[in-house]
């Protein structure tokens, strides 16, 4: 078996669990690649883009921001992903940097991978394409400045839905533990194929977080009266900024993220125990 290791080296203890892979992933007898940005022993050097085409399988270290950014990427080239935690509340990492010496199971095949649905996101101007995106937790539309209110329009399925808010999420059901549960939105079983449209402190007490069908094509258009500057963000990362001629369609995507389960720890008890370190800060 072939393995890409992709480390954040920015995240305390990362380095010390890329020495400990290489240790076990030798005695395992598994081929590792790592990025030639990186010199560290036990490893293969080669260009990151390259990584993705030699490896079966690719390791992520760091927090959840790490795992999104190469996941979807990994995606491309159907390859499934193993999320080692070095965050500060990983919920898509699998194992724990004191579990490692479960990495043994993947040469024995003794795991499973959830497929996690995407979202596709393209943008558009007076009918042109300005960008097409990829979101595995979510789209974010909101204003450039605090407090400051936007109008809000979903189109779904003919019908239009208005919000006055701060901003607006359409998240993943992956998604939903993460921006749009802070906003009051609902938890969502990662396995589900849904959309959560979720309103950032909004300014009616009528508007509540909504799911639909993974199947729904959703438009967005926003402008404020004020010419507050409005950005779309996705995944945490601004990319467009939005006008009032802007229109953002969001559908599902046709790829998934395939994440690798190592150990027996449900989404239900994860979440469990990451609420409970959270508590613990």
């Amino acid at each position: 078996m072939t393995v890409a290791v992709l480390p954040n080296l920015d995240k305390p203890g990362c380095s010390e669990v890329v020495e400990k892979l290489a240790v076990i992933l030798k005695k395992e007898g598994m081929t590792a690649y790592i990025p030639d940005t990186i010199v560290a022993a036990g490893f293969i050097p080669a260009p990151e883009e390259e990584i993705f085409k030699l490896a079966d399988v690719i390791i992520t270290i760091g927090g959840d921001g790490t795992i999104m950014r190469y996941a979807k990427v990994a995606a491309k080239y159907d390859k499934p992903v193993l999320g080692i935690n070095a965050g500060r509340m990983g919920y898509l990492a699998n194992l724990e940097q004191n579990e490692l010496e479960l990495i043994s199971k993947l040469k024995t095949g003794d795991y499973f991978t959830e497929r996690r649905m995407m979202l596709n996101v393209s943008v558009y101007e007076n009918s042109k394409i300005l960008g097409e995106y990829t979101a595995l937790n979510d789209a974010v539309i909101t204003s450039g400045f605090i407090s400051r209110i936007i109008d809000i329009s979903a189109i779904v399925a003919g019908d239009s839905i208005s919000y006055r808010a701060d901003g607006l999420i359409i998240s993943t059901p992956t998604g939903s533990t993460a921006y749009s549960m802070s906003a009051g939105g609902p938890i969502i079983d990662p396995l589900m194929q849904t959309m959560c449209i979720t309103p950032i402190c909004s300014h009616s007490l009528a508007a509540k977080p909504i799911l639909m069908s993974a199947n729904s094509n959703i438009k967005l258009k926003a402008f404020s009266k004020k010419r507050t500057e409005i950005y779309l963000t996705i995944d945490g990362r601004k990319v467009a900024s939005v006008k009032p001629y802007t229109e953002i369609q969001i559908k599902k995507s046709p790829d998934f993220v395939k994440l690798i389960r190592l150990n027996n720890r449900s989404f239900y008890k994860t979440l469990s125990y990451k609420f409970k370190d959270t508590r613990s800060m």
